[in-house]
């Protein structure tokens, strides 16, 4: 049971193309928008979309597989954690960010959908 603590499985399109950063210590950390849809018909019975944004960060190897074949609109399962961080703004505001941390990431679609 405790794989289950703390886990975050989605299977969205991403927003944009994902943000690749080499760090000093040589590790390599991928960030991107992840966007999911929930579909419900609303009380006249027409189909509505709830789209959720997801911040994914990707540390490694899984962001070695993020900057080589993930790109804008790409569909793909992630599976990884939620981490939620603080930081305080130029102007002294605290601001917090929840993130999933992907441990996995599954290229789904077609193979010639660039």
């Amino acid at each position: 049971m405790s794989t289950l603590k703390n886990h975050v499985q989605l299977i969205g399109n991403l927003g944009g193309e994902p943000s690749i950063t080499n760090l000093e210590s040589g590790k390599k950390v991928a960030r991107f928008s992840l966007a999911t849809n929930a579909y419900y018909k609303d009380n006249q019975g027409d189909k509505q979309t709830d789209t959720n944004w997801h911040t994914v960060v990707a540390w490694g190897k899984t962001a070695e597989i993020v900057e080589n074949y993930l790109y804008k609109g790409k569909e793909v399962g992630i599976a990884g954690k939620l981490k939620t961080r603080t930081y305080t703004t130029d102007e002294g505001a605290q601001r917090y960010v929840t993130e999933v941390v992907a441990d996995e990431v599954l290229l789904l679609g077609s193979k010639i959908d660039q």
